[in-house]
């Protein structure tokens, strides 16, 4: 067999696609006509609330029946939103709350149409291609474009996953428990239940983690919130103290704990893996929208408990981690920072959980190895041994004594949201690709909406790239002169993309009309017959632009870390 990575002509955008009919360990028991790559992810769907057989032709119609669907569908939306409010996420709200009262309210209610724009693209990926985000970026734009992306994810999830063993540490230092015993033991627990061999298993085992985390409403209500105050908060933007480049970074992190590349990769391969097909896309778009409130929701509530801990103490602007949010809510009573601390070991394990399969999903996508959770050990050993070293390295990297946690995870945090912009343009890319997606390519104004969102990112990552270079450079005048120039670049490739669209018939996309019953029952052909992608010289330029400038924007980022630490 030859490796995709054989494939003739040059690496890049115009790469030939891979001849070889099979992937390393993966057999193919396929139907005619279909992309996926393991028999494994093809069958009944086995939800954790409930089961559809593969022949169910049922039209599903009738509340009682539509809501059981639902039920049997939901899951992967739910999960990837609430692993948003990881200990990355905890520790980043709770450090909002703690130095900046609740004025950063606001950054959340932004964020809900990110995450729904950004995963519903993602949703319609995974359910009509059939094959995960890492193994469409690497057949589609060639191996060395697709490293660029998929590596970026490799390093990021690792820092991530890191966080997370943090903040179990942090959670049983409250509780007077070793981190060498603690964290050895959440290891071991995490690789015992994503190596059941049942999906089910798994998916009601992250069902039961969720369930803990609602500990987040008893620690908002207890924690006497100003209503009348975040009712204003949440509407209008405002940074109390005004804006600093510590703030543009808090914020840069906000949304990179919220909006996080990973969760591309593994709500696609988590669908894939369901074996969720076009006609149940309806209901996965609404188990994702009802995960971005809830995260959103969770958000807020740690965000207010922090404002809470801290509120006329001298400790108000003082963040250490989040083992010190969950003492300042000790002293407030009422078992809070008890609530605070479980809700803190729990967000560690659903993240690490949910981040480390992301990655041992683009793991088994990029090497041809088999990666479902339908399988058992024996029969997936490649895809179960290197979730279990990544839990295990990261586990062990916690354990080195001195390390400054609560600096390392807001930094992760931050370098998330500068990178997510390359990740949201290959998603741009491929859900306006019709090879791919056929009549489930994005519309227009979707485009439209996820430049914006690109660009709101890079607007936000120039001005922290302006704050590390001038510490003394005016913040807000940096991110509205950044956010003016980028609009004015937008519109005028803008204008050239239409003018020459008008001279160049054959660019434009072709319509195709077909009917419900051929829309629902369309799926991407396999990756060997579609046809190469080409790329303009313009957009090929304009990506290297792009990775140049966040690989500059991560080390500044290292920069202001230890600027911030120190150092």
């Amino acid at each position: 067999m030859t490796d995709s990575s054989a494939a003739t002509g040059p690496e890049g955008p115009e790469a030939a696609i891979s001849t070889r009919p099979d992937d390393g360990a993966i057999r193919h028991l396929r139907s005619p006509g279909s992309a996926v790559l393991d028999e494994a992810h093809l069958g009944d769907i086995e939800g954790a609330l409930g089961r559809i057989p593969i022949g169910d032709g049922d039209e599903r119609r009738g509340w009682s029946r539509r809501l059981l669907t639902f039920a049997a569908i939901m899951g992967p939306g739910l999960i990837v939103m609430v692993g948003d409010n990881d200990a990355g996420g905890v520790s980043t709200y709770a450090q909002a709350g703690q130095n900046y009262h609740t004025s950063l309210l606001w950054t959340l209610v932004l964020l809900i149409p990110v995450l729904i724009v950004n995963q519903e693209m993602v949703v319609r990926l995974g359910a009509v291609a059939g094959v995960g985000h890492a193994r469409l970026i690497n057949e589609r734009f060639g191996r060395g474009w697709g490293w660029f992306s998929v590596g970026d994810l490799f390093v990021l999830n690792f820092l991530t996953i890191v966080t997370e063993f943090i903040g179990i540490s942090l959670a049983a230092s409250y509780a007077g428990i070793s981190r060498y015993i603690a964290v050895p033991i959440a290891a071991v627990a995490l690789v015992a239940i994503m190596a059941s061999g049942s999906f089910r298993k798994w998916e009601r085992a992250m069902f039961v983690f969720i369930a803990f985390s609602l500990v987040q409403i008893p620690l908002l209500f207890l924690s006497h919130p100003k209503w009348g105050t975040i009712a204003q908060n949440f509407v209008v933007p405002g940074i109390h103290g005004g804006a600093s480049s510590a703030a543009v970074l808090l914020i840069i992190a906000i949304v990179g704990t919220t909006v996080a590349p990973w969760q591309l990769f593994f709500q696609q391969s988590n669908i894939v893996d369901k074996r969720i097909t076009p006609r149940f896309i309806s209901y996965e778009r609404a188990d994702t929208v009802v995960g971005s409130i809830v995260v959103v929701v969770g958000a807020a509530c740690i965000m207010i408990a922090g404002d809470y801990a801290a509120r006329g103490t001298k400790a108000f602007g003082n963040f250490t981690d989040a083992a010190g949010v969950a003492h300042l809510l000790a002293h407030r009573g009422h078992g809070l920072g008890a609530l605070f601390a479980i809700l803190l070991f729990d967000a560690s394990i659903i993240g690490a959980a949910a981040v480390t399969l992301s990655t041992s999903y683009a793991f088994g996508d990029v090497f041809g190895i088999r990666h479902s959770l339908h399988r058992r050990f024996s029969e997936a050993k490649q895809f179960y041994l290197s979730y279990t070293a990544m839990v295990g390295v990261a586990a062990g990297i916690v354990l080195i004594p001195g390390a400054p946690l609560g600096l390392i995870t807001t930094s992760v945090q931050a370098l998330a949201g500068l990178l997510l912009p390359s990740a949201a343009v290959f998603l741009l890319l491929l859900c306006n690709d019709p090879e791919v997606l056929g009549p489930w390519v994005n519309p227009a104004w979707l485009n439209i909406v996820a430049s914006v969102i690109i660009g709101i990112l890079l607007v936000l990552s120039g001005t922290l790239m302006a704050t590390t270079l001038f510490p003394n450079i005016n913040v807000t005048a940096v991110f509205i002169y950044l956010a003016i120039a980028l609009a004015a670049a937008g519109a005028i490739i803008a204008v050239i993309l239409r003018v020459l669209g008008r001279h160049n018939v054959q660019a434009r996309r072709p319509t195709v009309t077909m009917s419900h019953a051929e829309k629902m029952s369309w799926r991407m052909k396999p990756l060997t017959l579609l046809k190469p992608v080409k790329w303009s010289p313009g957009l090929r330029v304009g990506i290297l632009s792009l990775r140049a400038y966040l690989v500059l924007s991560a080390v500044l980022l290292l920069v202001k870390a230890i600027q911030l630490g120190g150092g």
